[in-house]
């Protein structure tokens, strides 16, 4: 069993269930669900463009998939979260927006996301002692040589590339595209997902998503409420 540690919109909001529907799959109910037929792009289309994104869920990483360590337990990473999340207020992402990234689209922060990056980097800290060493199938598939010597170092102490300076948040929604779909699938998640990004982007939990076996769709195990504002006084 692998576990992550993601952002995940608050359940049954708008975010939600637009991510859920363009993905196919909630990870709450770990049911699929009817993608819609978008304008230039019909649901067999987007099916085809969300199949990896799909088995994952809805979600931004804050710590990748992860093995427990000799010693440690899911009751243990449990209460380290409940203790991380009474002890961690919550906070709005200023604005989120579809974009292409290394030619996936996703939702991207538009701005400056300076409170998400140290929430991120506080998680990928934290939660360290959780996580067992990478094995060399593991690290052989991130494709090592491809990565530039930060990103590397990252992967080999904090078991991800893309964590601290090289951090970039994003909530995938396709696959790697060719570039002559690339522009029409952007265009449809632009249009498709404007609604719910009208307004900053509550983070109010912490969740922790489970893969049960290898490949398996992974899924929502838990969420810890981050700290109100008073709440968070009284934990200070």
């Amino acid at each position: 069993m692998r576990y992550a540690l993601y952002f995940t919109p608050e359940a049954g909001s708008e975010l939600a269930v637009l991510g859920d529907t363009w993905l196919g799959r909630s990870a709450a109910t770990d049911k699929m669900i009817e993608q819609p037929d978008l304008p230039g792009l019909p649901g067999s289309d987007l099916a085809r463009f969300t199949g990896p994104a799909r088995r994952y869920g809805f979600h931004g990483t804050l710590k990748a998939p992860f093995r427990l360590a000799d010693g440690a337990t899911e009751a243990g990473l449990l209460d380290a979260m409940r203790a991380f999340a009474s002890d961690t207020p919550a906070f709005d992402i200023a604005a989120l927006k579809a974009g292409l990234l290394e030619g996936f689209v996703a939702l991207t922060p538009d701005g400056p996301a300076d409170q998400l990056n140290s929430f991120a980097n506080r998680v990928v800290e934290h939660f360290e002692p959780f996580r067992d060493e990478l094995s060399e199938r593991e690290i052989e598939r991130r494709n090592p040589d491809r990565l530039s010597s930060a990103e590397l170092k990252n992967l080999l102490r904090w078991g991800y590339p893309y964590v601290f300076d090289q951090f970039r948040f994003h909530m995938t929604l396709s696959t790697r595209l060719p570039d002559a779909e690339a522009p029409r699938v952007l265009s449809a998640a632009t249009r498709y997902f404007a609604p719910a990004l009208k307004e900053p982007v509550p983070v109010r939990t912490l969740a922790l998503f489970v893969e049960p076996e290898p490949g398996a769709p992974f899924r929502i195990h838990s969420r810890m409420p981050l700290a109100t504002g008073q709440q968070h006084r009284k934990t200070a």
